[in-house]
């Protein structure tokens, strides 16, 4: 888990709070995050299929009252909502507090505050770096891949979880707030003090092949990442296939998956929804590349946005999917704020692919379902499409 990660992250459009906006909340790990627009308020996500998940039933003035009747009585308002909510039988319904939705609109912007580097576990149980990020703190301060983590400001790591690990390097989410590291790399152990920076990440990667397709992972649809997905498909060369690996994407604002699916679309419906009865949809852009070979690799991890792609993609034979199904989670919240500032996330609907298949609790089932050496059995599905060399 990175120090910029979350377990439980919502990605909505700005200004979530001051209207009723939908959301795609995924959860999952979060380790990259990016750039580029967002649908308009209340256009967010999902829809709700007659035979899928019913939608949430939470009375949310009594969700209120239930709240505030528990700070009139001392007790925690962010606590009785929790268990107001996992009362209601809202599989995704979800409570946050002030601290975790800043960070989520953080996150958003695909940035987090941190040191920059991700924290494991070694062999024998000790926690150690894995990844240190190009010009941040850590970097600069000479650490690196495999030295081992003993303490932060202080407190021994070693009976701690990796999550516990990454809250106490990111701390309470200040830039330029001060962190001490007690570190070891083989025989050496010394302390560096870190100075937290706001720091971006990158949820796409591309590669070039050694067969001469290109490679494109998408970890997650944060802001930007649908840009750099539809800016790697036109920059790849003239009859380049493309090996689209959604493994492990978390999912996140419905309209970069969009911007992604009009990459390799020329317009058309990417999803249907519905809140409440009405009835809505999600379109691609005009002019995507609709000739390249394609195919999307995708696995259990492969989630919410990502699955509302691979739907779109799948249904309208645009690509070849390859792995497992997917996680199933195809639903839409919507935010509501409570009297201690802590936010409900209840389910309102959930989303349909273009030929009206349900996501939510069932996932997407793979053209060729590969376990094991699924990226090699992609790839050879690819070449057979005429994208490799």
């Amino acid at each position: 888990m990175s120090a910029g990660s979350d377990r439980h992250f919502c990605i909505r459009p700005r200004g979530v709070l001051r209207g009723a906006v939908l959301t795609l909340v995924f959860t999952g790990v979060l380790a990259t995050a990016a750039a580029t627009g967002s649908l308009p308020r209340r256009d967010a996500a999902g829809a709700e299929s007659p035979d899928a998940a019913r939608t949430s039933t939470v009375d949310r003035a009594a969700l209120n009252r239930a709240a505030a009747a528990a700070m009139a009585d001392g007790k925690s308002g962010k606590q009785a909502a929790e268990e107001f909510v996992s009362r209601s039988g809202d599989r995704w319904g979800a409570v946050y507090d002030k601290k975790e939705y800043a960070d989520f609109e953080q996150a958003l912007d695909g940035t987090y505050t941190g040191v920059g580097l991700s924290a494991g576990r070694d062999a024998e149980g000790r926690v150690k770096v894995t990844r240190v990020q190009a010009g941040g703190p850590a970097e600069r301060a000479g650490l690196r891949a495999g030295d081992r983590l003993v303490s932060v400001d202080g407190r021994p790591v070693g009976g701690l979880s990796v999550s516990e690990v990454v809250s106490l390097l990111r701390g309470d989410g200040v830039p330029g707030s001060a962190v001490a590291l007690r570190v070891e790399r083989g025989r050496s152990a010394w302390t560096e003090t870190l100075r937290r920076a706001r720091l971006a990440t990158d949820p796409v990667t591309v590669r070039r092949l050694d067969d001469g397709a290109v490679l494109i992972k998408v970890a997650a649809f944060t802001k930007g990442a649908g840009a750099r997905v539809r800016d790697a498909v036109r920059d790849a060369p003239t009859g380049a296939g493309v090996l689209l690996d959604l493994r492990g994407n978390s999912g996140g604002l419905v309209a970069e998956a969009a911007v992604a699916a009009s990459a390799f679309l020329d317009g058309g419906l990417v999803a249907t929804y519905d809140v409440e009865g009405e009835e809505r949809a999600v379109y691609a852009d005009g002019g995507g590349d609709t000739g390249r070979p394609l195919v999307a690799l995708i696995d259990g991890g492969t989630m919410s946005a990502a699955e509302l792609l691979t739907g779109a993609l799948q249904d309208r034979g645009r690509a070849v999917t390859v792995g497992s199904r997917t996680f199933g989670k195809g639903s839409v919240q919507m935010p509501s704020a409570l009297p201690d500032g802590s936010v409900a996330e209840l389910t309102v609907g959930h989303y349909r692919t273009p030929a009206g298949h349900a996501v939510d609790g069932r996932g997407i089932t793979p053209d060729l379902t590969a376990a094991e050496k699924a990226e090699e059995r992609a790839r050879t599905v690819l070449s057979g499409l005429g994208g490799g060399s």
